[in-house]
């Protein structure tokens, strides 16, 4: 099986042909292309179908943990510049179909980077979703590890949890990150951010990704992050989402939809050999 490989500011993600049977993987196997040491190594797997009939590319994604996401900010660029590494797309806008709907994405500067449209942010619980009655999930209150924090939710496609601070560390992802990913109040689990704002217009994250753990950089975690510090009116629509991997550039109307820019690279491309899946833990 032909794999291709790129990085979005640190996330990576492998590319994979759905005829070459990519889409008949089960979750053992993908952890196992996934995994760091025995794989690959990869923060997910992107999987390509050829073009619909109504000219949009269909997508899927997978996390390490062998689990389907719906949307990914970063796997939709990186998505993007395989389809135009491919020949598959030029610099004209193009459709790409998501789990959680159509999103439209535009490649420049020889595919090195790319623009989507993401859609509109929703604070709705039973859209999120977040249990209990019918509300707009804003600045609520949750524990994890003993400590309280005050988070907002929301849904670009995916369901987020991003709670503002200050002194931002990864260590704060990485210490709560995974309990409030499976809190209870988030019955689909969620993904986590740690906030800072720095000005009107930046913002500094760190995230814990539902199914992947802690990450370098997120697309749709960048998007959420900033539609809260505007739904809170802590930033102004233009803002430059700082994480460890790098920055992107996020722009939220004021109906909350969102148009997020950055950089995409190429790693390499390379083939599967069937011994990868034979290695067992213990031995050969």
């Amino acid at each position: 099986m032909n794999f291709y490989k790129y990085h979005a500011l640190g996330n990576d993600y492998i590319v994979l042909r759905a005829e070459d049977g990519a889409d008949r993987l089960q979750p053992e196997q993908i952890e196992r292309i996934c995994h760091r040491h025995f794989g690959v190594g990869s923060d997910g797997i992107l999987v390509y179908f050829p073009k619909d009939e109504d000219g949009s590319f269909p997508f899927r994604g997978f996390n390490p943990d062998g689990s389907e996401f719906e949307k990914s900010g970063n796997g939709l660029r990186i998505f993007s510049r395989f389809l135009y590494d491919q020949g598959f797309v030029s610099e004209e806008p193009f459709k790409i179909r998501t789990i959680a709907g159509p999103v439209e994405s535009t490649v420049s500067d020889q595919g090195r980077s790319v623009s989507i449209e993401m859609g509109e942010v929703s604070f709705q619980s039973e859209i999120i979703p977040v249990a209990g009655e019918s509300r707009e999930v804003v600045q609520e209150t949750i524990q994890a590890k003993e400590k309280s924090f005050v988070f907002t939710a929301a849904n670009i496609g995916n369901p987020h949890c991003v709670i503002p601070t200050t002194g931002l560390s990864a260590d704060m992802a990485k210490t709560y990150g995974p309990d409030l990913e499976v809190h209870p109040m988030f019955p689909n689990r969620t993904n986590v951010q740690f906030m800072e704002v720095l000005d009107r217009n930046a913002i500094r994250i760190e995230i814990w990704e539902r199914g992947a753990g802690y990450t370098l950089a997120s697309g749709s975690s960048s998007s959420a992050s900033a539609a809260v510090a505007k739904k809170l009116g802590l930033c102004d629509s233009d803002i430059t989402v700082h994480m460890p991997g790098g920055g992107l550039s996020i722009h939220v109307d004021d109906s909350f939809a969102v148009r997020m820019a950055g950089d995409v690279t190429r790693v390499g491309d390379g083939q599967f050999y069937p011994e990868m899946m034979e290695w067992t833990l213990g031995g050969g």
